[in-house]
């Protein structure tokens, strides 16, 4: 067999696991590691600016297509704590990706050690497995065991932290030979597919919430066949969002305190059964369990056997990966319909689409400052059914995802469940670094576009170009809102008088400045007649350039966006649409 260094044995596993991209930062407890990529090759290597940035790359470069994993690596000490955040993330929405830390010497561990951090602990609560691996021998194992775990029943992040002496020792291993181990993933049975069939078949007006374990196992086509195949009208969940085309006549809108429709609260609540597949049922998502439960029964397919009643008792579950389950059902419902034995669903579905008619926000405010809503209308107008938009928390991203179209899978890339500031930016450069064709348009709050603006130096430095649409309203736009309740407006102002640019009128921080000083480039509008010709103009200077550019839209300081406590108690705040005017590019009059 070979002989070679254990952090050379690690790169040809990763090599083997299918990896040729990397995100990180060199230090000189990881320095044996880098050694390793540049001797051996074949992994590309984008440098970020701050770890952190580095862990949300590889998320946005394992959320756009099937199969990915993002690899993030970094030294010891703080390189290991910035990449919690990423870790969280990736862990709170099922994704895979690998981060690898150095480590001080063995020997040292237990001497506070310059850098050296029980890292392994600390990662334990958002990883599926974090581990210092304190035999050489034993790393290329922890590789391929780190693989095995983050394919397997519910994806997840793993850690794996080498001291700099473990990566230097010299061991036995045979690249040629390596094999992955194989992935385990729950399958339903057949006997269970039929029972969730038995009670789909008996409700009259039921609904399938299609979570983004769909998206994970790559089983979107499934669903929509299956959708086709039954009749039976689809509520994607955030995380789901794009497993059926918004356009498509069974997409019966999204539901939810904040990130949801009209339409599509109001037919959840008309509805009699639910049949979730690869979702958990966030509280975003059902806001009070007694309005969301009410009158309806609920069937349950999710991967993870602690998922199954975990936030309500359900009529039936069954632990299954989405795509198991769903070729199942489609299987079934094809048997029905040979046989003529499955309902006509169409009065319920067209009772579906005629909320999604009629139950409309308006969009289409000629105010200045803009009006967030236009900025939406606007985006919809120039940017197409590829586009892959990215974004996180905030205002920016609730109002986006009441207004935007996902046509795709994977064409909405958002932080779902932990909703870190600054996570939009690196995962937008780790989308292009995953799919360099395609149009990547980011949406942000002035927050959010702040934490890690930085990371746009990437981009330039890379060449990964891509839209950046920052709404500028100068606050903490969420949190004043949900102040409201406390009756203040505290320490959520951003605004200020910058001395160095007047013309922004005490909007603060000249981002259109610092996004060319990070070597991209930038544009300001201020009106709402301006916003597409901007964006296209963007479209342009990123063709050109190969370099990020960002539309900063200078919005109305306050705009309270439609969210409530429930259901049924949603607080709409600004005008409702009473003619197709109102909101021109609501899907409903682009179909």
């Amino acid at each position: 067999m070979a002989r070679m260094t254990a952090a050379e044995a690690a790169v040809h596993v990763l090599r083997k696991e299918g990896i040729d991209v990397a995100f990180g930062v060199p230090g000189a407890a990881i320095n044996p590691f880098y050694s390793a990529l540049r001797k051996i090759g074949g992994i590309d290597h984008v440098l970020a600016r701050h770890v952190e940035g580095a862990s949300h790359m590889a998320e946005g470069y394992t959320r756009t297509q099937a199969g990915n994993i993002g690899v993030c690596i970094g030294t010891s000490g703080p390189a290991g704590t910035d990449m919690i955040t990423g870790l969280y993330s990736a862990s709170a929405d099922s994704i895979p990706i690998l981060c690898i830390t150095g480590q001080a010497p063995r020997s040292r561990l237990h001497k506070e050690d310059f850098q050296a951090v029980d890292i392994q602990a600390i990662a334990g609560p958002v990883t599926k497995w974090a581990i210092t691996v304190l035999e050489p021998a034993q790393v290329p194992r922890a590789f391929q065991q780190a693989f095995q775990l983050m394919r397997s029943s519910r994806p997840g992040p793993v850690l794996i932290d080498l001291p700099i002496d473990v990566q230097m020792s010299e061991i036995e291993f045979d690249p040629d030979t390596y094999e992955p181990l194989p992935a385990y993933k729950p399958r339903a049975s057949r006997a269970q597919a039929e029972k969730a069939m038995a009670m789909l078949d008996e409700a009259e007006r039921p609904l399938i919430v299609a979570g983004g374990g769909i998206i994970n196992a790559d089983a979107s086509a499934l669903l929509q066949e299956f959708a086709e195949l039954t009749g039976v009208p689809v509520i994607p969940t955030l995380m789901g969002w794009g497993t059926l085309p918004d356009d498509h006549p069974l997409m019966a809108g999204m539901v939810g305190l904040q990130t949801s429709h009209r339409y599509g609260n109001a037919t959840l609540l008309e509805s009699d059964f639910v049949m979730g597949i690869g979702n958990r049922w966030a509280n975003r998502h059902t806001g009070n369990l007694e309005t969301y439960t009410k009158g309806r029964k609920f069937v349950h397919v999710d991967i993870e056997p602690t998922q199954i009643g975990r936030i309500f008792g359900l009529d039936y579950g069954i632990v299954s990966d989405a795509k198991a389950a769903l070729e199942l059902f489609v299987e079934l419902a094809r048997e029905r319909k040979a046989a003529g034995t499955l309902k006509d669903r169409s009065a319920w579905a067209e009772s579906c689409q005629e909320r999604k008619r009629t139950l409309l926000r308006k969009t289409h405010f000629d105010e200045v400052p803009v009006k967030p809503q236009r900025v939406y209308e606007e985006m919809n107008k120039v940017f197409g059914k590829n586009t892959r938009y990215i974004s996180t928390i905030g205002l920016s991203q609730i109002a986006g995802a009441q207004f935007l179209h996902v046509y795709k899978p994977r064409h909405w890339i958002n932080c779902g469940q932990a909703g870190p500031l600054g996570w939009t930016i690196p995962a937008a450069l780790g989308v292009c670094k995953a799919d360099p064709s395609a149009e990547v348009v980011a949406l942000s709050g002035d927050y959010d576009f702040q934490f890690m603006i930085e990371e746009l130096a990437v981009g330039a430095q890379f060449n990964l170009p891509y839209i950046h649409v920052l709404v500028n309203n100068s606050y903490l736009g969420l949190i004043r809102q949900a102040q409201r309740g406390f009756d203040m407006d505290y320490c959520v102002q951003l605004s200020f008088e910058n001395i160095n640019c007047p013309e922004i009128n005490e909007y603060g921080v000249d981002h259109v400045s610092v996004v060319e000083g990070l070597g991209c480039k930038a544009l300001r509008v201020t009106r709402p007649e301006e916003i597409a010709p901007a964006l296209k103009e963007a479209r342009e200077l990123m063709k050109q350039y190969r370099v990020p550019v960002v539309v900063e839209v200078i919005l109305e300081r306050v705009t309270n966006i439609a969210m409530g406590t429930d259901l049924d108690a949603i607080n709409e705040f600004e005008a409702l649409a009473d003619e197709g005017a109102d909101a021109p590019t609501s899907i409903a009059q682009l179909t």
